[in-house]
């Protein structure tokens, strides 16, 4: 399960990390190069997520739905400085309990 987890928290720096790339090239105007290491995070992104052992691709795509919910609450918080309140905590913890509930082991 550490494994999994690892490559999780991976994947979702590739992916949150290449959509403020993308985001600060085309809305705020930074340099075409973000856009380009953007771009470059986002695929890595699609093959970070193909190392996890989960065998249904839905399953794990909706959890690593969950998992991006509460990373990007702290990737607000600590990159972009807006303080998520207790509707954004609240909302984070439920998803990270639907995660928990979808991979959860079956017969």
């Amino acid at each position: 399960m550490l494994q999994a987890t690892l490559i999780f928290l991976l994947a979702g720096l590739a992916e949150i990390g290449g959509g403020y790339l993308m985001w600060q090239w085309l809305r705020e105007g930074a340099s075409g190069w973000l856009g380009l290491l953007g771009s470059i995070a986002l695929v890595l992104y699609g093959i970070i997520a193909t190392w996890q052992a989960f065998p249904s691709f839905g399953r794990v795509y909706a959890a690593y739905g969950g998992v991006f919910i509460v990373m990007s609450l702290f990737w607000g918080w600590l990159i972009d400085k807006k303080t998520p309140d207790t509707y954004d905590w609240l909302g984070g913890v439920l998803c990270i309990v639907g995660v928990c509930v979808m991979l959860w082991p079956r017969n």
